[in-house]
């Protein structure tokens, strides 16, 4: 049966769980920022964020972020 299967003429946009693709360019965009030099730069600005004003906005959004979660990683919520 399997011989009489046509080919794909177009690989399917959707990859699906565990989409290869959008992991490949991730961790190539990852690779590309750490080799840039960027990363202490970017680590101070955001050190130095969390005593401004700009904080707010960020607890904000996070807070916007955990409102959609279905639920904590008991890892991250465990008390030492």
């Amino acid at each position: 049966m399997a011989e009489n299967r046509k080919p794909r003429e177009h690989p399917t946009q959707n990859e699906g769980e565990g989409n290869r693709t959008a992991a490949r360019q991730y961790n190539e965009a990852q690779r590309r920022f750490v080799e840039s030099g960027k990363v202490e730069k970017k680590a101070q600005e955001a050190e130095y964020a969390l005593d401004t004003p700009e904080k707010s906005v960020m607890e904000r959004a996070e807070a916007i972020g955990k409102s959609h979660k279905r639920a904590e990683d008991p890892e991250i919520t465990r008390k030492p």
